[in-house]
């Protein structure tokens, strides 16, 4: 086992990749893939329609593998708010060890879990976001640069700086997420201070293995909700719709952006048939292997870079001669 880092040790897994919440994707046999692989699978818990049917798939997730895995709880901007204290609870009584939350207010959420001494990994966009929830007691932060896929916020700072200021000010480890998608990019992360990486869009493919770090696009910013998608049709329409809108109202771009409408893109597999999100990492995927072959792939990929760059210096680490 190479790899020794916070976040292998309090998660005990071997490689220091942790596959990020996603919705309509982290289901459990994605979970499964990448926790069998040597990584920390994800389930994603408002993919599941109700809090009981979680409760059964982290119980076919069970059977899937022997090895840790977690559950991501997002909490949404939304008028009718997802039982988010129900799911939690289940997690709770499945005995789950690792929670990956997002969103806003998770004061609560994170409150109940931490009670039962799960492992929290809060994923946020922005330092000030981060030092917030090292208040509220999280264990990890997953640090989300403005090349992530879905909700980038609205500060627009990539991870070369966002990383580094996180070293520079956090008191809690965390982790890289955002434009990740090799062992090149773990070993950075790890250079940077990072104690591991957060992928989500490198686990998904088909459509994405021929795009190029060019094609998605920005929606929502009008409306201080930007989100980066996948660049098709549907976004199209809807930035078009954003910048010519004399009303803006939301409600005209509504029924494109529909999570209903997203949702069966995973489904019937026509990218151009709703919104989805995906990173600028896109660029950076050319095949399509197995969660084993990937993993492991990274693995051998970050200890090759690592012992490059250790061969860039030569001798020992003393005063600078005046």
């Amino acid at each position: 086992m190479p790899f020794d880092t916070a976040l292998t040790r309090a998660l005990g897994i071997e490689i220091p990749v942790v596959q990020g919440g996603m919705q309509w994707v982290g289901y459990a046999e994605l979970a499964s893939a990448v926790s069998n692989a040597g990584g920390l699978g994800i389930l994603t818990a408002l993919t599941q329609p109700t809090p009981e049917d979680l409760r059964k798939e982290i119980r076919k997730t069970k059977t899937l593998t022997t090895k840790p895995f977690g559950v991501n709880i997002t909490l949404l901007p939304t008028m009718n708010a997802p039982p988010y204290h129900e799911y939690a609870q289940v997690v709770i009584d499945e005995g789950i060890k690792v929670v990956e939350t997002a969103g806003n207010s998770p004061g609560p959420v994170i409150n109940l879990l931490k009670q039962h001494n799960i492992i929290i990994l809060h994923k946020c966009t922005t330092i000030r976001h981060a030092q917030s929830a090292v208040k509220l007691g999280v264990d990890f932060l997953s640090i989300d640069g403005f090349e992530c896929a879905g909700h980038v916020g609205e500060h627009d700072i990539t991870n070369f700086i966002l990383l580094s200021k996180a070293r520079q000010t956090l008191g809690v480890p965390f982790i890289a997420s955002g434009g990740f998608a090799d062992g090149q990019g773990l070993a950075a992360a790890l250079a940077l201070g990072a104690e591991g990486v957060n992928m989500g869009t490198r686990f998904m493919c088909t459509a994405i293995v021929d795009a190029q770090e060019t094609d998605t696009e920005l929606v929502l910013r009008r409306w201080k909700n930007t989100s980066r998608l996948f660049k098709n049709k549907v976004t199209d329409e809807a930035v078009r719709i954003e910048k010519t809108s004399t009303t803006g109202k939301f409600e005209e771009v509504g029924p494109l952006v529909s999570g209903k409408r997203g949702r069966e893109v995973f489904i019937n597999g026509d990218k151009d048939f709703g919104v989805w999100t995906a990173g600028q990492v896109i660029g950076l995927i050319h095949d399509i292997p197995t969660c084993e072959v990937l993993v492991r792939r990274i693995e051998k990929e970050a200890v090759e870079s690592l012992e490059r760059s250790q061969k860039l210096f030569r001798g020992k680490v003393g005063q600078p001669k005046l």
